[in-house]
């Protein structure tokens, strides 16, 4: 696997070198290039560097806008391979859970920390890889990264599966990544709850009474399997199949279900929030 992702490094930092010599030669800045194709200075940056992964999308558009005859877009299949070796290269202790909720048709989140890893906008996500203890390399930040929103391609199909979020409402005052960052999830939250296949609620910081100080849990439910619940604390993962330990979790997340607002509230305090901001 080291020889992979060395060649996997060695890919991102070519393309990123064409495209820099493309940009340069059509006389662009990395801010004004990415204004154009709706990437931040930032984010160009990293790119052409080689430690930020370029998507597919992206390579076409950047194509058309550098006049690069095709040089860009001839990268895509290449992207896309890595891509997909990645999306099953899940840390091992992960690949059971990873596998289920490919899987599931229904699923409860309920997390008191952190945005859900399925909710995350691509530079949450980086932020919060960015501030893993011990430090992790920016080739592994961008692997975990491509891995997180592949995951969220859970949303797509239809039958859809069934989704329930409840955030502790101390996650949406986080600015994790800084403001530009936290206003953009904020946006991604108002989207993803509007859907008709998601329910996403929040619980109160004002609640009297909070059912579930213990931390963050998922419930999911495989197709025609029984429901099962996965923690993780400290790094340290569980995925839990017993029935009676599952049942706790299923009870507790019922009650937090209750006492959170409905999602048509949960949805205009989002809304005020990114109004206040």
């Amino acid at each position: 696997m080291e020889d992979d992702d060395g060649l996997t490094s060695e890919l991102f930092i070519a393309v990123g070198e064409q495209l820099k010599v493309l940009r340069v030669r059509a006389g662009l800045t990395q801010k004004e290039f990415g204004r154009i194709v709706g990437y931040t200075e930032s984010q160009i940056s990293a790119m052409e560097r080689g430690v930020r992964i370029t998507q597919p999308d992206f390579l076409d558009k950047a194509d058309d806008v550098l006049n690069a005859g095709g040089v860009l877009r001839a990268a895509r299949k290449a992207i896309e391979s890595v891509q997909a070796r990645a999306r099953v290269r899940h840390p091992t202790w992960y690949r059971n859970y990873a596998h289920l909720e490919a899987q599931a048709v229904q699923l409860y989140v309920y997390s008191n920390q952190l945005i859900p890893g399925l909710l995350q906008t691509e530079d949450y996500a980086r932020a919060v890889f960015t501030q893993w203890r011990p430090l992790l390399s920016d080739e592994v930040i961008e692997k975990r990264v491509a891995d997180r929103l592949a995951r969220q391609q859970i949303f797509e199909p239809w039958p859809s599966p069934t989704f329930s979020f409840v955030l502790d409402e101390s996650v949406l005052h986080r600015p994790i990544g800084g403001r530009a960052v936290h206003q953009e999830q904020l946006r991604k939250l108002l989207r993803v709850g509007r859907m008709r296949t998601v329910e996403l609620q929040v619980m109160p910081m004002g609640r009297e009474e909070q059912p579930s100080m213990d931390g963050p849990f998922t419930l999911l439910t495989p197709k025609g399997r029984r429901q099962v619940a996965y923690l993780e604390h400290q790094g340290y993962p569980r995925l839990i199949t017993d029935a009676d330990e599952v049942r706790v979790l299923d009870i507790r997340y019922g009650i937090i279900r209750a006492q959170a607002l409905t999602p048509r509230d949960t949805l205009t305090l989002i809304e005020k929030m990114l109004g206040d901001a």
